[in-house]
């Protein structure tokens, strides 16, 4: 008799602890306890320690921490009809636990679903160049889509991120090709703005030396002293047709004073000192030339 009073004891002993150990919970600081006592909904719970009532209360604990949520590679179709294959990754955390549990069957797997289907949506809105370029617009075209719709499960999207957008080989050829005819473009567009710009002050230090000869001169000799400075076997110097002028006129001078008196010299050797030279003596008839003539 004592010794089955005593294993009933033993038994109500070992399942009080049981029912003891299944009544207290203990949460961290980031975890929330959602609590359905005979279905119905109570009050959030947490963190700390948490009593339930046995075989009634029935908790579900939820992470406030923000996940990481990678989005699989997506296969898209752009604006001008460009395949690409794009992959992002999302961050979100729950705020309101009672909705995240009881509004949706499984937030994550959820999250994921619509934020697979948003990328696709959005990114074949855009053409491939604003796909490359502007990566921070869509990324946030793409975190108030996801977040507006998961707003109701007491989800908040806080940030997505386009990570790799992967375009086919012959696209990457078109596109290298596309960047350098762009930079040989800005090349000759800079080459001719350099010009006009040296043009310029050309013409402004063509005025300032214009005013005064001599500094064209120093210019010249600075010039060649740059030339000879180059250890050059043959050095052509510009010289200023100004600065020849004055030898070529007393040049014409001179050659115009010496032909004067060569053609005294020869009027005088053929007329004589005082007058013209006389004109030559015809030869005589001859009988014989008189006969002929008769």
């Amino acid at each position: 008799m004592v010794a089955a009073i005593v294993i009933v004891v033993v038994v109500l002993a070992i399942l009080g602890l049981t029912a003891a150990g299944m009544s207290v919970r203990v949460l961290r600081e980031y975890e929330r306890a959602v609590v359905f006592r005979l279905g119905r909904l109570m009050d959030e719970r947490g963190p700390g320690l948490v009593l339930l009532t046995p075989a009634i209360d029935r908790m579900v604990r939820v992470s406030l921490r923000t996940v990481t949520l990678t989005v699989p590679a997506q296969e898209i179709i752009t604006k001008d009809n460009v395949p690409a294959r794009v992959t992002a990754v999302a961050y979100y955390r729950v705020v309101d636990p009672n909705n995240a549990v009881t509004q949706v069957e499984s937030f994550d797997r959820a999250t994921l679903q619509i934020a697979q289907t948003t990328l696709r949506s959005v990114l074949g809105g855009a053409d491939l160049d604003t796909l490359l370029s502007e990566r921070d617009r869509l990324n946030e075209e793409l975190q108030h889509v996801i977040d507006a719709q998961t707003e109701p499960w007491g989800i908040k999207v806080t940030t997505v991120e386009i990570k790799d957008v992967e375009i086919p080989e012959s696209m990457q050829h078109a596109i290298a090709r596309q960047a350098e005819a762009e930079r040989e473009r800005r090349a000759k567009i800079i080459n001719a703005q350099g010009e006009a710009q040296a043009a310029a002050k050309l013409a402004e230090a063509a005025d300032v030396i214009g005013r005064n000869p001599t500094t064209l001169q120093l210019r010249y000799l600075q010039t060649l002293r740059e030339i000879g400075g180059n250890q050059n076997s043959t050095v052509v110097f510009p010289m200023p047709i100004d600065l020849m002028k004055p030898a070529l006129d007393a040049i014409g001078r001179g050659t115009a004073n010496s032909g004067e008196p060569e053609q005294r010299s020869l009027e005088t050797g053929a007329g004589g000192a005082l007058g013209p030279a006389p004109e030559a003596a015809t030869p005589a008839e001859t009988p014989e030339h008189q006969k002929t003539g008769d």
